[in-house]
């Protein structure tokens, strides 16, 4: 069976924090939270804020190459991490981890999906086998690793480290019902929209990029919320080794 399609956290999330176009400045009637403060300085403050959580939950979609990729995932520094994921509108893989053990399942469309082109008599037998049943693992297995991406927080946070220097105010928005800033950004072909919260600590929200080869739209939340990431019942885990 083919793995599951490897998904580059590095290819949406540092295309934010390189390549802006304009130094955003106050207007003289500017007022909010971020009144006095220019575009970047805004972001790099949310950057250092957003990059300091010990939790977080990313939601994605994204349009690749490959088909569209839906992401839900909630992960924390200690190493737990539940989420789902969807690829190219075929199917559906859920994802819990705890510590150094994870939990991985598949829907009948994802299990097909991936293992087209094999025989037949083999793709019904592990969909009979696998599908709607968790699979035990060690998030050190090489064939592990495409699936728990989402769950390397400490990796995601590095790839918001940057030095912002030319992000511009674009005015207030909402998300998920928050109140935010908008500040934009173009490179090329893209433009890049990064929301900030402008309520409660000035986390990023939501991240955006149009207009070059692979859109999408990520947003943040759950930030230092706890991580419940439970062992699946053990009647509902395969043994894959009998």
């Amino acid at each position: 069976m083919r793995l599951v399609t490897r998904i580059s956290v590095n290819t949406f999330c540092a295309l934010t924090l390189v390549g802006l176009a304009a130094c955003g400045t106050d207007s003289p009637k500017e007022t909010g939270p971020f009144a006095g403060q220019s575009g970047p300085e805004v972001v790099n403050k949310a950057l250092k804020k957003t990059t300091g959580v010990k939790s977080l939950r990313i939601g994605l979609d994204m349009t690749t190459p490959e088909g569209r990729i839906k992401a839900d995932f909630a992960s924390s520094l200690g190493g737990d991490c539940t989420g789902t994921m969807t690829m190219g509108g075929e199917g559906r893989m859920d994802v819990v981890k705890t510590g150094e053990t994870v939990y991985t399942k598949f829907d009948e469309a994802l299990l097909r999906e991936q293992s087209k082109g094999e025989p037949k008599a083999d793709v019904d037998a592990a969909v009979e086998l696998l599908a709607g049943r968790w699979m035990e693992s060690k998030a050190s297995d090489p064939d592990t690793e495409d699936s728990i991406e989402f769950c390397d927080l400490k990796g995601l946070l590095k790839d918001f480290e940057g030095n912002d220097n030319a992000a511009e105010k674009k005015g207030p928005t909402t998300v998920a019902g928050t109140p935010a800033l908008r500040l934009t950004e173009k490179e090329g072909k893209e433009t890049y929209t990064v929301d900030v919260a402008a309520e409660g600590a000035p986390y990023i929200l939501r991240i955006t990029s149009r207009g070059g080869e692979e859109p999408m739209t990520m947003t943040l939340s759950g930030f230092d919320e706890p991580v419940v990431a439970k062992k699946p019942a053990a009647k509902d885990i395969v043994d894959l080794e009998r």
